[in-house]
């Protein structure tokens, strides 16, 4: 039985109607990232960063699971050893099927406390004076990892990308670290390698590329791997 390790990217929730930061015109390209997703720019100016974090909220929540979401479900559900780790901060994974997401930077709907660490289920909206369930301290924040932070399961991340017979990259430019090393990562510890994106990266960085938007080209390679 391979073992395989999917890593997902915004390409995956794409059609889903969420953005991915290099849309023209989207949520990402009205703000500048240094104030609404870094830890300086929270120290700055709190209400701003929630109000950026309660739009995307909104946005994930209304947004439905797509076609790529369900076919990894039906991946996972079919098949032992695929760890499936995804860079997205929404729950269409989840909500598509999946079980067991490992989110290395973090979920939108969920919340954490500076003060103390303690994590809950975000409310809808949140704001600077919102006080932790677990100390009353007025210092929660949307539980995700911003620029200039170290992403979330970074060990267990390692250790499925050291024992994995197949790397699969979905809809994601490859070019944000500590992401951008997985492939070679994986390759190191002998493992086959897969792109599939709309745009592929740098030609020699994977064994093999497929090209598409992840709505059509994930559930073609599930039926592939599952033989269906």
């Amino acid at each position: 039985m391979r073992r395989i390790v999917i890593l997902t990217g915004a390409g995956v929730s794409a059609d889903s109607g969420l953005g991915t930061f290099r849309d023209k015109g989207g949520l990402w390209s009205r703000y500048d990232l240094s104030e609404v997703a870094t830890p300086e720019g929270f120290a700055r100016n709190p209400a701003a960063v929630h109000d950026f974090y309660n739009l995307r909220r909104a946005n994930a929540l209304d947004a439905a699971p797509n076609a790529a979401h369900v076919a990894l479900a039906r991946l996972q559900a079919a098949r032992d050893g695929v760890t499936l780790v995804t860079q997205n901060i929404d729950d269409l994974h989840e909500r598509g099927g999946s079980g067991a997401v490992i989110h290395m930077h973090g979920q939108v709907t969920r919340a954490l406390c500076n003060a103390c660490g303690a994590r809950w289920d975000a409310p809808r909206v949140m704001a600077p004076g919102d006080a932790c369930p677990a100390c009353g301290a007025a210092a929660t924040r949307p539980d995700v990892v911003w620029f200039g932070e170290v992403p979330y399961h970074m060990e267990r991340i390692a250790g499925a990308l050291a024992s994995c017979d197949l790397f699969v990259a979905i809809g994601t430019s490859g070019e944000v670290y500590p992401a951008a090393g997985f492939v070679e990562e994986a390759a190191r510890f002998g493992a086959e390698t897969l792109e599939i994106n709309l745009e592929p990266s740098a030609p020699g960085r994977f064994d093999r590329v497929i090209g598409g938007p992840a709505v059509e080209a994930v559930p073609d390679w599930v039926d592939e791997v599952l033989g269906t």
